[in-house]
């Protein structure tokens, strides 16, 4: 009889961004169904506004956990996980501690400063496992050197897993498309991301909102426009636009893939969106997306465009072009088919062994 595995992540936690702690959960709830009896907490920012939503139990720490190393080694040395997913986060120290504490060792990526960081051989070798969160063609792989320099202290390489997403299921859309009021492939859905990106005095979710309104007053095509946990006003009323403050992920990526296009920040829903096949308007909210939007774009797989109301609508009315939506689309069924998930939950079984076969 298998014993339930007790699992811990600890994924950068702070009060504008979302993405990783997002990325935690999903793979969290992927965890589940695959072990349902697992043990799985988290450890998160107690300043970050989701933390009240987290629907794992969770340990507080006064900072993003990469600064409260006392306090995270305590919850490790308490909780004594059996595997330890540090998503974009960790001081060696903490990595050091989990490993020499039992746990199997995750480290997770999303850009080639991260994934450096992951490599130095300190970290690289109470690493278990290095996961990559964006496709190769984004990053490029590691270079010889890095790679003799993992074999020669006996370190594995990092493994690209692209985007990790909750697989979509017809009974999940259905279900969203009657409480919407919603037909697939006839309107379009915009998220900024956490809500809480701001670039001068204006919020990003404020900009897509504005574009939002003004593309259903000269199309008339109906919107969903995902607010974000971190916006700080009530939601705005607008003609044609359906306001939500938040989703679960597994909602929004079924409302994602019934959408007849999507307008979207350059985190993980972008990787996301060209993994469904969905043409998509990439624009940038955050200093590190800039660099992944130009490569999707220039691979010819989303349009982009300033962060700008005007912008975006102009270019929506290109991205909906006939000939420019068949030119993206045979661009990314060029590209495999791939969902992060199953690699990852692959690794994840492969770590625990037979003792936790499920």
């Amino acid at each position: 009889m298998s014993m339930a595995p007790k699992i811990l992540f600890v994924p950068v936690s702070d009060i504008k961004g979302i993405g990783e702690y997002m990325r935690s959960v999903i793979l969290a709830n992927g965890i589940l169904a695959q072990w349902p009896d697992a043990q799985i907490e988290f450890v998160l920012n107690r300043h970050a506004s989701y933390i009240a939503d987290c629907p794992f139990p969770s340990h507080q720490t006064p900072d993003n956990p990469t600064l409260c190393t006392v306090e995270v080694n305590q919850v490790i040395s308490q909780f004594k996980p059996d595997l330890v997913i540090f998503d974009a986060s960790g001081r060696k120290a903490q990595l050091k501690h989990a490993h020499n504490c039992g746990a199997k060792v995750v480290f997770i990526s999303q850009h080639r400063r991260k994934r450096a960081r992951g490599m130095k051989i300190g970290r690289a070798r109470v690493t278990d496992c290095h996961w990559v969160v964006q496709p190769e063609y984004v990053m490029g792989d590691i270079s010889g050197f890095e790679r003799w320099k993992l074999k020669l202290f006996d370190c594995r390489p990092p493994v690209f897993t692209g985007a990790i997403f909750p697989h979509p299921t017809q009974s999940m859309q259905q279900a969203l498309l009657h409480r919407y009021q919603l037909q697939p492939q006839e309107y379009l859905l915009y998220s900024a991301g956490s809500g809480g990106h701001r670039r001068g005095n204006a919020l990003a979710a404020d900009r897509f909102a504005q574009a939002a309104q003004r593309y259903y007053q000269a199309s008339g095509v109906k919107s969903v426009m995902v607010f974000g946990p971190n916006y700080p006003n009530p939601l705005p009323e607008l003609e044609g636009i359906i306001a939500i403050n938040q989703l679960s992920s597994f909602e929004f990526i079924n409302l994602l893939a019934c959408a007849r296009a999507a307008v979207l920040s350059g985190g993980d829903t972008l990787l996301q969106a060209i993994a469904l096949k969905i043409p998509t308007l990439a624009v940038a909210v955050s200093k590190d997306q800039p660099n992944r939007i130009k490569h999707c774009a220039q691979r010819g797989l989303v349009l982009s465009c300033e962060q700008d109301a005007s912008a975006i609508v102009e270019q929506l009315d290109l991205l909906l072009q006939q000939e420019v939506l068949a030119r993206l689309k045979d661009k990314m069924n060029g590209e495999p088919q791939s969902n992060g998930m199953d690699i990852c939950l692959a690794e994840i079984s492969s770590l625990l062994g037979e003792s936790f076969a499920n």
